[in-house]
């Protein structure tokens, strides 16, 4: 089972940006700790950060048909993003949507998540938490559904 874990704009400078949202993780220690639930939960990752909106986009079109699920942290594309919910929606894979910080208990424009309808899950609020647990709700979602 291949997952691929996406990661938008400025994520790249975790553990330097605003460590009361963000926590103090950088975006390779996030990765370590997912690579460390990989054979655990008995799947392949393929991780990619990109802060260009369109660099994600074609990741996704050129990746989607070999993956079975995308775990993803938008960033600021969450809530703007629109060629990006194409993107996932045109996947058509499930996808888990995963923020280090609340956005719903933070400034207005950040509460409306523009790919929220195309996700089967959004956690937010844990930190380093939600990757792990998104990850772990992405795999159990793809795992029943193989057994229906």
């Amino acid at each position: 089972m291949k997952i691929l874990v996406i990661n938008g704009p400025n994520l790249n400078m975790l553990g330097r940006r605003d460590p009361e949202h963000y926590g103090t993780d950088t975006l390779p220690s996030i990765e370590q700790k997912l690579a460390e639930k990989e054979k655990a939960l008995g799947c392949e990752l393929a991780f990619f950060q990109s802060n260009h909106e369109g660099a994600l986009v074609d990741f996704i079109q050129e990746k989607a048909a070999e993956a079975d699920g995308i775990l993803i942290n938008p960033g600021a594309l969450t809530h703007y993003g629109y060629s990006l919910h194409d993107a996932l929606l045109d996947a058509g894979l499930p996808v888990v949507e995963v923020h280090l910080s609340d956005i719903h208990a933070r400034e207005k424009w950040r509460q409306k998540s523009v790919i929220s309808d195309v996700v089967i899950k959004q956690i937010s609020g844990l930190k380093t938490e939600s990757y792990l647990l998104g990850l772990e709700a992405l795999i159990n979602h793809i795992r029943s559904g193989e057994c229906q």
